[in-house]
């Protein structure tokens, strides 16, 4: 089996962004859900053990906002909308997963491209100060994607491809996320490609998540970006 490309998810998959989220949360929250804030804020904003507990256990943000913090759904709709604006203005560090600049550096042969509902902006800084951005071909971000298509709708993953070849037959490519939503998403892309192409779904659980509970299961689980490399090497 021959690999043609690598596809990411960004938060949690890529980078640590668990302090910045928490922090881009309850600014959200001071300003649609202030009784969600001071000595009422959420148990699984306290700590980035709690808000990986949460975000793994949520079927989507919608779930995470309204299940786990405790919004209304006219609170989790308005929050939604204030959660770009945030990202592009917020200042807390963002730092690749220890091993991840290494593991893509060693895969450089292979185009790389990201799939997220992070900000294509925020994304390509990150890797440009990693000094990874020259592996990546295509960032697709939430900003690229219209509201009603984002993951785990495969449209993003189309767009990246498209950016990344001239035609999308006879392609096998992995997509790698943390989350149930990725491997729906790796999914819903296998549909929506040629039938001569491939989507491997990867799920990683070196950020805290427990694929193995998942309902929708990978094609292979990895505790450390050093096992990625093997796969890929083994995908050969």
């Amino acid at each position: 089996m021959k690999l043609d490309a690598i596809l990411w998810d960004y938060d949690g998959t890529l980078v640590n962004s668990v302090p910045k989220n928490i922090d881009i949360t309850k600014c959200i929250l001071s300003e649609v859900a202030p009784r969600l804030t001071g000595e009422n804020l959420p148990h699984w904003l306290q700590s980035e053990a709690a808000y990986h507990e949460a975000n793994h256990a949520a079927k989507n943000w919608q779930e995470l906002y309204v299940k786990f913090y405790g919004m209304s759904e006219p609170e989790m709709l308005a929050a939604g909308s204030l959660w770009g604006k945030h990202q592009l203005s917020n200042t807390t560090p963002v730092q690749l997963f220890s091993g991840i600049d290494s593991a893509i550096q060693e895969l450089s042969a292979l185009p790389h491209g990201i799939c997220s509902q992070n900000a294509s902006t925020n994304i390509i800084n990150v890797l440009t100060e990693a000094q990874v951005d020259a592996c990546f071909k295509a960032v697709i971000g939430y900003d690229d994607i219209a509201q009603h298509n984002q993951k785990p709708s495969p449209e993003g993953g189309l767009i990246c491809l498209g950016k990344m070849f001239d035609k999308l037959e006879d392609k096998t490519l992995m997509y790698i996320g943390d989350h149930e939503a990725d491997v729906q998403f790796a999914r819903n892309l296998q549909t929506v490609l040629p039938s001569s192409s491939k989507v491997i779904s990867i799920a990683v659980a070196y950020s805290g998540a427990t694929p193995e509970k998942w309902s929708t299961q990978p094609d292979f689980i990895i505790q450390s970006p050093r096992e990625l490399i093997s796969l890929c090497h083994s995908s050969k």
